[in-house]
């Protein structure tokens, strides 16, 4: 009430003085996303598209985009031993192709485990790795604890990308123009598919609807998933219009005939409470049966509610798994989410309407 501020944690860059006042907060995150909504506002006017993703590239240097707000997975996907890391949160597309912002990476590590994504794990324990919040057993012999969230769900591990923390990385932090965009969300309603194909107005939709969850440790006061829609994955940080972000993507992907896909790393058999989080190992197959070309030519059925297009069959995916009506015990009350959360994209999508194209307003849900 004094200062005029939003919340007592607060944000406030201005840019005619050069200068960022953070407080409030303990959140280390809030200074690499300062420098981002900088960098926001100044490049789209230089044709450059900067974007809340990661990104890696194939032994074939195809390069691969993970568009995806905290907790949908961008840090784990793209951290993929078969492919080199460009670079994990931040990054621009210029007219030469991608280009990483970050020298390092900054990973949840909340209940991390060495099975499930052992190349962050290993920089948990290995010198020159920076822990924020993460608990320590002083019991037992003095050891980090990464499954204790006393002091927040919101743990974190921030270490350089260099070939001993990263031994798969992309020194350069450069790669061509992306074969592959994939929009990561985390579905608290698990009604989405785990992957769908897009056509380039569908990806501008969901580009600039960003629907997802806020997970346990990515805000604060969020302990449970909350559906929400963050415009071109990453509201907070996008200075200019939404619409100055999504005419440059669509301008790049119509010009490099990227592929777009939709990736659900969500729930699945029911909603947020009662199914249960898709596997990592299904959604790393999943992407890796789209980079390797593999979803090409393979038949797909139709969403009719989210007026997406499904493959009915992915290698090393069980086909029960790819249609999310039939993991649900009660299809109705599946039926009856679905077309709840199709009613939130189009009341979402009315405030954009006016600057979008028929093409692109026609790539809503119709459920």
């Amino acid at each position: 009430e004094t200062d005029g501020t939003n919340s007592e944690a607060f944000i406030i860059v201005h840019f005619k003085k050069k200068m960022i006042i953070i407080g409030g907060t303990s959140y280390a995150g809030e200074i690499k996303k300062s420098i981002f909504t900088i960098l926001n506002y100044l490049l789209p006017q230089k044709g450059v598209l900067s974007m809340h993703c990661s990104a890696n590239i194939g032994q074939n240097d195809d390069v691969a985009v993970f568009f995806g707000l905290s907790g949908t997975g961008k840090t784990t996907l793209s951290a993929d031993p078969n492919r080199r890391l460009i670079g994990d949160d931040e990054h621009g597309w210029s007219g030469d192709g991608v280009f990483n912002f970050e020298g390092g990476c900054y990973a949840k590590v909340i209940r991390l485990s060495r099975e499930a994504e052992p190349q962050i794990y290993d920089n948990t324990e290995r010198f020159g790795t920076l822990l924020e919040n993460v608990a320590m057993d002083y019991a037992n012999q003095r050891r980090v604890d990464l499954d204790d969230a006393t002091l927040t769900e919101n743990t974190r591990a921030a270490y350089p990308i260099t070939d001993v923390h990263v031994p798969n990385a992309e020194l350069s932090g450069m790669g061509g123009h992306p074969e592959n965009i994939f929009m990561l969300t985390a579905d608290a309603f698990g009604v989405l598919p785990p992957i769908s194909k897009l056509t380039p107005e569908q990806a501008m939709y969901h580009f600039i609807s960003g629907y997802t969850a806020k997970v346990a440790g990515t805000e604060r006061g969020i302990t449970e998933p909350v559906a929400t829609f963050s415009t071109c994955f990453g509201a907070p940080f996008m200075a200019l219009h939404p619409s100055v972000y999504a005419d440059l993507l669509g301008k790049k992907i119509a010009e490099h005939k990227v592929n777009c896909w939709l990736v659900n790393t969500g729930w699945t058999g029911g909603p947020y409470g009662v199914g249960t989080r898709m596997k990592i190992a299904h959604t790393r197959a999943m992407l890796n049966a789209a980079l390797e070309g593999k979803l090409d030519n393979v038949e797909y059925i139709a969403d009719d509610i989210f007026n997406l297009k499904i493959p009915v069959d992915v290698p090393g995916v069980p086909d029960s798994v790819l249609v999310p009506r039939n993991t649900w015990e009660n299809v109705s009350e599946y039926d009856e989410k679905a077309k709840e959360l199709a009613g939130r994209f189009r009341e979402n999508f009315k405030k954009f309407e006016a600057q979008a194209s028929g093409e692109i307003k026609a790539a809503s849900p119709v459920g």
